[in-house]
């Protein structure tokens, strides 16, 4: 199908291109049914983000693709593979849902969690509904002081995403020991088992593989044709927003211009590469006059996670491209 082919069928069914592209992609069409209709079912079944995580990219899909920000037309989703090495959340791949992926994290409890979803989200459900039978104060600071190498997969899975429901803010934050210290929320009746959504993930991730393992190692497998989403730790805009104790070795000048380079080793590559990152001078000059083909635009992102609530609203942020 070619790309103007693809836009008039889009404009028809009120879609966006890309995403019909995806979704052409996953099924296999049945000439007897209206294709509007088989879109409405398909995204009706598109997962949400499991975990709130500080930067989601949830709240900005939107401006990805009204800015053509998205892979590129020349992206094949038949062929060629989806890499998001710093997965977090993973908004951009349960928007997309690609038929072949490569999700990573160097957060080993994310990615357990990830995989428990994948290979056995029957019992995590049900550790989730005991969790939430439960949930006060006191079994939350219980369920925090947990030693995870103690623990099975399930039970670090349930724990992660009980804490991540019921912390202050739906925030991550560990020690320089690598230990959760977020308080407890005090929430009103916080939703800690979304049955239907985690099967929903589990559906999504049947073919995806997901590793613990550093960028660097996993993208050694990229080739020409892929795409690769970075969404790493972002460089603070001042000394108090940094979030980079989403791990305990942290991610600063030296991480990311490292990443800047692993960035340049792709398209060089070429793979078609995007970046999402604060909107800094250190992070605007890292990728300023690299190559005529990469372009930095700026997207306006909202930002909830601060204890005071005059510091929230939007920021900008940079998403470089390559193409």
């Amino acid at each position: 199908m070619t790309q103007a082919q693809l836009q008039n069928i889009a404009t028809e069914i009120k879609v966006h291109p890309i995403h019909l592209r995806f979704f052409l992609s996953n099924i296999e069409i049945d000439s007897s049914k209206n294709l509007g209709i088989l879109y409405k079912q398909y995204a009706d079944e598109n997962p949400r983000p499991f975990v709130k995580w500080v930067g989601g990219k949830r709240q900005l899909l939107r401006q990805f693709r009204e800015m053509n920000l998205y892979p590129p037309f020349a992206f094949n989703p038949d062929t060629a593979t989806y890499f998001e090495p710093f997965v977090g959340g993973g908004a951009m791949f349960f928007d997309l849902l690609p038929k072949r992926a490569i999700l990573s994290d160097m957060n080993k409890e994310l990615v357990t969690t990830y995989n428990v979803i994948k290979d056995d989200v029957e019992n995590l459900i049900k550790k989730l509904k005991e969790h939430k039978k439960k949930d006060n104060k006191e079994y939350f600071l219980k369920v925090r002081s947990q030693e995870l190498e103690k623990l099975t997969d399930v039970n670090v899975a349930g724990r992660f995403i009980y804490l991540n429901r019921t912390g202050f803010n739906g925030l991550y934050r560990v020690n320089r020991n690598g230990g959760f210290n977020v308080p407890y929320a005090s929430n009103v009746n916080p939703l800690i088992c979304d049955e239907d959504n985690l099967r929903k993930a589990h559906d999504a991730m049947k073919h995806t593989k997901i590793l613990h393992q550093d960028y660097k190692k996993v993208l050694a497998k990229a080739k020409k044709g892929d795409f690769v989403y970075f969404d790493p730790p972002y460089y603070p805009v001042n000394q108090t927003s940094s979030f980079t104790s989403y791990t305990k070795e942290g991610f600063l000048e030296k991480e990311q211009t490292e990443l800047r380079d692993t960035f340049m080793e792709l398209h060089k590559r070429g793979c078609y590469v995007m970046l999402s990152n604060s909107d800094t001078k250190f992070i605007n000059d890292l990728y300023s006059g690299l190559d005529r083909k990469i372009k930095i635009h700026k997207v306006l992102a909202g930002r909830a996670i601060n204890s005071k609530g005059n510091r929230r609203g939007k920021i900008k942020e940079v998403v470089v491209i390559n193409y």
